[in-house]
C-alpha cells in the first residue's frame, strides 16, 4: 500500500468517524482503522464522496498508508484502550512519527505516555476535542499538547479542520507541552459542568418561584441568547424547553427522568484543584449536584422532610423575578469562569506549561461546548492583563458584577425562603463575597488547629511562626 495519506484515524465510533470526514471534508487524503473492518468500510460506503479515504483492516497497512512524517489519531475510550492501540502502532512507527490522542484522557495519563513514547523518538499529542459529534464533524474547538516541532508538523491540519470564531481566527492553538491539552480541556468540562447547573437552577427558580411553564421559559432564555448571555447552552436550553413529548404531549423536560450523568471530567476538575488547593466552588457545586440527583433511594427516603410554604408569584412579580435571575445567571457565570482559568492558571505553573489564557480563552469562542459571546471580553482581558490573578480584576466584569450583586443577593434569598435549591449560585457568590472579605474566619480556624495540634500560626503585626501554649499559661513563644 502506497504512502498516500496525510493523517490517519483509528477507532470510527461517532466521534472519531466525524473527525475523519472534517478532514476529508478539508482536502486531505485520510487512512482509516477501526478494530472492526466492518465500520471502517461503512464509513467508505457512506461518506466516499465527501473526500478521499483509504480503508486499511491491519494496523500495518494503515501505517503503510500513511506519509511521513505519520500522524495518526487514537479516537477510543480513554484508559485501558487508549494504552492498548498506543502499544499496537508505537512499535510501526518511526522516530519522528506523530500520535494524536484525541479523547478525554486524564493528563497525568497523558503526561506518563508522552514521556514514554518521546523516549522511543515518538512524538504524543494529547488533544482536547471539544463540540461533540456535531462539532468533530462542522468543526470543533481543539487544544493540543505536546512538543513544538509536533505542532509545527500538525498544526496547519487541526487550524483547518477547526471551527472558526466570528473573527476568523481557527479555534485551535498550542497549548503547551505534554499534558497540557488535556488539562485546559477538563478545566473546559468542569467550566461546562458549572454553566449547565446554573441555567438549571435559573430555569427551577422561574418554573417553581416565577410560575412559568417550560414553552414560557424557552422565550426568556431566547431573550437571553440575544444579550450578554448569548452562547451555545442558552441556545440549547430555550431548544430542549420547548419541545413536547409525542408520545405523552407533555413537555419534554418533564418525561425525562431527573437524574443526570457524568464521564468523569467534572470530578477530575475538581479533584485536580484539590491537589493544586485552588478554590473551584462553583464547580465542584455542580458535580456534586449531579451527584445528588443520581441518589434516587436517598432521595426517596428524604422526600418527608420539612421545607418552606411556597408562594408563586404574581405576573408583575414574575416578569421582575426573571429579570435578577438573569443578572444572577450572568454573575454566577463570570465566577465560575474566573474559576476555571484559575486552575489552568494553577496547573500551568505546577508543571511549567507557560499557557496563554488569553490563548485559552480566544480557541472557546467557537465550536465547544462552552462557546459564549462574552469569551470575547475574557479573551481581550486577558490579552490586555496576561498574568491578571483573577478575571474578576477585569475593570469591566468587576463593574458589571456590582450592577448584578443586589438582584444576585435577592434572588439567593428567595430561593432560600422557597426552599429552591440554588447550590451553584450560592457558592460563587460565597466565593466572590470571599475574595472581597476583609478578613476571613481563617484566623479562628488557624487558633484551633494551633489549640488542637499545636499547628502553629502567623501573626499580623510581625514575621515569624508562632504558638501559644494552650495546655500552660497560654504564654506565646516562637516556632
Amino acid at each position: 500500500m502506497s504512502s498516500t495519506a496525510q493523517i490517519g484515524v483509528t477507532g470510527l465510533a461517532v466521534m472519531g468517524r466525524n473527525l475523519a470526514r472534517n478532514f476529508a471534508r478539508n482536502g486531505y487524503t485520510v487512512a482509516l482503522h477501526n478494530r472492526t473492518a466492518a465500520r471502517t468500510h461503512e464509513l467508505v460506503e457512506q461518506f466516499g464522496d465527501e473526500g478521499d479515504f483509504i480503508a486499511a483492516e491491519s494496523a500495518e497497512d494503515f501505517v503503510a498508508a500513511l506519509e511521513k512524517p505519520r500522524r495518526l489519531v487514537v479516537m477510543v475510550k480513554a484508559g485501558d484502550a487508549t494504552d492498548a492501540v498506543i502499544a499496537e502502532f508505537a512499535p510501526l512507527l518511526e522516530p519522528g512519527d506523530v500520535i494524536i490522542d484525541g479523547g478525554n484522557a486524564h493528563f497525568a495519563d497523558t503526561r506518563r505516555r508522552e514521556q514514554e513514547l518521546r523516549e522511543q523518538g515518538l512524538h504524543f499529542v494529547g488533544t482536547g476535542i471539544s463540540g461533540g459529534e456535531e462539532g468533530a464533524l462542522d468543526g470543533p474547538s481543539i487544544m493540543p499538547g505536546g512538543s513544538k516541532e509536533s505542532y509545527d508538523s500538525l498544526g496547519p491540519m487541526l487550524e483547518q479542520i477547526s471551527a472558526k470564531a466570528k473573527d476568523g481566527a481557527p479555534c485551535v492553538t498550542h497549548i503547551g507541552p505534554d499534558g497540557a491539552g488535556h488539562f485546559v480541556k477538563m478545566a473546559h468540562n468542569g467550566i461546562e459542568y458549572a454553566d449547565m447547573q446554573l441555567i438549571g437552577e435559573a430555569y427551577q427558580l422561574l418554573r417553581d418561584v416565577a410560575g412559568y411553564s417550560p414553552a414560557q421559559i424557552a422565550d426568556i432564555f431566547r431573550t437571553w441568547n440575544t444579550g450578554r448571555l448569548d452562547s451555545y447552552l442558552i441556545e440549547i436550553t430555550a431548544e430542549v424547553l420547548s419541545h413536547t413529548d409525542a408520545a405523552t404531549g407533555k413537555p419534554f423536560v418533564d418525561v425525562v427522568l431527573d437524574q443526570a450523568e457524568q464521564k468523569g471530567t467534572g470530578r477530575w476538575t475538581v479533584q485536580i484543584a484539590l491537589d493544586l488547593g485552588v478554590p473551584v466552588s462553583g464547580i465542584a457545586e455542580a458535580v456534586f449536584a449531579r451527584s445528588v440527583s443520581g441518589h434516587a433511594a436517598l432521595r426517596d427516603a428524604s422526600r418527608h422532610l420539612a421545607g418552606p410554604t411556597a408562594r408563586t408569584l404574581g405576573k408583575d412579580e414574575a416578569a421582575a423575578f426573571a429579570d435578577q435571575v438573569e443578572q444572577a445567571l450572568y454573575a454566577s457565570k463570570i465566577v465560575a469562569y474566573t474559576q476555571g482559568f484559575h486552575e489552568i492558571a494553577a496547573g500551568s505553573e505546577q508543571y511549567d506549561w507557560n499557557i496563554d489564557l488569553g490563548k485559552v480563552a480566544a480557541i472557546w469562542r467557537g465550536g465547544c461546548i462552552i462557546r459564549a459571546a462574552f469569551l470575547d471580553r475574557i479573551t481581550s482581558a486577558y490579552e490586555a492583563q496576561p498574568r491578571m490573578p483573577s478575571l474578576l480584576s477585569d475593570k469591566s466584569f468587576a463593574e458589571e458584577i456590582a450592577a448584578a450583586q443586589d438582584d444576585w443577593r435577592s434572588v439567593i434569598a428567595t430561593a432560600v425562603t422557597q426552599g429552591v435549591p440554588t447550590p451553584a449560585f450560592a457558592t460563587t457568590l460565597a466565593y466572590y463575597d470571599s475574595l472581597r472579605a476583609e478578613r476571613l474566619p481563617a484566623a479562628l480556624t488557624q487558633g484551633q488547629r494551633d489549640y488542637f495540634g499545636a499547628h502553629t500560626y502567623h501573626r499580623v503585626d510581625r514575621d515569624g511562626t508562632f504558638h501559644t501554649l494552650w495546655g500552660g499559661d497560654k504564654t506565646e513563644v516562637e516556632s
